[in-house]
């Protein structure tokens, strides 16, 4: 097998293991869930599940990962010899490079907007809507910033996990987190921030209903960054210290943190302008608060300029980190089980993922006649990996930890072989057995059937 790399430091572990569930997610999904669902009603039963199902399903990825040190499809095979378990450790390593495929095109749309916002072209009297449409629907402006994106991605990659993951990890995330500071801080002075700030905080449960509770399930799944063999494959580079559960805690702490703290940013600035909805959905990232920004600082323009440029280079940061994650458990896999030198292996990742993008993306312009199911092959992409691969995967990663592995196996990965004590053993391993996998088959059999 080839030489594997490992983390080099505690701080690179939750840096990188952070990295892979801070992304789009966080900055742009978190905050139009809020707004859809309630404000701080919803934030409260996505903080219910990110500990109970959240935490569980990432362990257990954790556990599965540094149990054999190896990539994902091989860790299964490892475990479970000449069974069927293996397709789990194969839906990891597909649905990663499939979501990678239209991500880059999403992180192309924010990389775009980055170098927009700086060069000023974002300005108080255009139409963004007709600017977003126009650029998406474009069948190369797109296609140039997607695969500018990828290469940035390709770069970090090719340079290993310590000299690669791990030390951008440790640069972007504290960059990240900085920034959402000062665009805390900067949205004290806008009109809307009371309001916004208790639309966040002040729960209102009469809002509360079961579709509410599934979209704070799928929101933690998805938002976690589970089932998609990053979690697992960044596990396998884990020291043999490493304390899993205090990881998984940290880890679902900053990126929490993140979501809600982008609520502070997103929120007062969006009440601060009338007319403007808090539950505008997805363009509201793209198409609505460049629109607030403006208006929202027009007495100062230069801080609004400033504002606006700084969150897009967060959105941008955060797709960074994600997109590490989604580029190395395929990498991993080539590289190791294809005997290729991992810079080969990285750039046969980079080149597919890339032809699959311009398709996905050209399926939003000059292709979106060409449709299956009544979807363009973008929202095909999105559809399959989202609502169906993810939740299967999910339910794989739960029952073979749950109810396969052995459970002293599961136990001296959890303590360390006993050198941890772990309170919570039992209440970990009821609720990865239980309640994980029904949740995400009840999420699995609404998002299918009951839409």
């Amino acid at each position: 097998m080839a030489h594997r790399g490992n983390f080099g430091s505690k701080l690179g572990v939750v840096l990188a293991a952070a990295g892979s569930a801070v992304g789009l997610g966080n900055v742009w999904r978190f905050p139009t869930e809020v707004g859809n669902n309630g404000g701080a009603a919803f934030i409260l039963i996505y903080l219910a599940c990110v500990f109970f199902i959240g935490i569980p399903v990432m362990v257990s990825e954790f556990v599965i990962g540094r149990s054999t040190h190896a990539n994902t499809i091989t860790v299964f095979r490892k475990l479970a010899p000449h069974t069927w378990w293996r397709i789990g450790g194969i839906e990891g390593v597909f649905v990663a490079f499939f979501i990678f495929c239209y991500y880059i095109i999403v992180s192309g749309w924010t990389l775009h907007y980055t170098v927009a916002s700086f060069a000023n072209q974002l300005s108080a009297d255009k139409d963004y809507k007709a600017y977003f449409q126009h650029f998406v629907s474009s069948p190369w402006e797109p296609v140039v910033y997607a695969v500018v994106f990828m290469l940035m991605v390709h770069i970090i990659i090719v340079r290993g996990v310590q000299n690669g993951i791990e030390k951008f990890s440790k640069l972007m995330m504290p960059m990240l987190l900085l920034i959402i500071g000062v665009l805390v801080v900067c949205s004290f002075s806008m009109s809307g921030f009371t309001e916004g700030v208790t639309f966040l905080l002040r729960p209102d449960f009469s809002k509360v209903t079961p579709s509410i509770v599934l979209s704070a399930v799928g929101q933690a799944f998805y938002s976690l960054s589970l089932a998609m063999g990053c979690l697992c494959t960044y596990a396998s580079y884990f020291g043999p210290n490493t304390n899993l559960m205090k990881t998984a805690m940290s880890v679902s702490l900053i990126d929490t943190c993140v979501a809600v703290l982008c609520g502070f940013i997103i929120f007062p600035a969006v009440f601060s302008v009338p007319g403007v909805e808090a539950n505008e959905g997805p363009g509201l990232v793209f198409i609505t608060l460049p629109h607030v920004f403006n208006i929202a600082f027009h007495n100062v323009p230069i801080i609004g300029y400033l504002f606006s440029g700084l969150f897009y280079v967060l959105l941008l940061l955060s797709a960074l980190t994600s997109a590490m994650s989604l580029h190395e458990p395929v990498t991993a896999y080539i590289h190791e089980e294809w005997h290729l030198s991992r810079k080969l292996a990285a750039w046969l990742v980079t080149v597919g993922c890339i032809l699959l993008g311009v398709a996905c993306s050209l399926s939003m312009g000059v292709w979106n006649g060409y449709q299956i199911g009544g979807m363009c092959l973008f929202d095909l992409f999105d559809f399959v990996s989202a609502k169906i691969i993810l939740p299967l995967g999910g339910i794989i990663i739960c029952l073979f930890v749950g109810w396969k592995l052995d459970r002293q196996l599961v136990y001296d990965e959890v303590t360390n072989n006993g050198t941890l004590r772990i309170r919570f053993f039992r209440l970990y391993l009821f609720l990865v057995r239980w309640v994980a996998p029904l949740a995400i088959a009840v999420i699995f059999y609404n998002e299918l059937f009951n839409k």
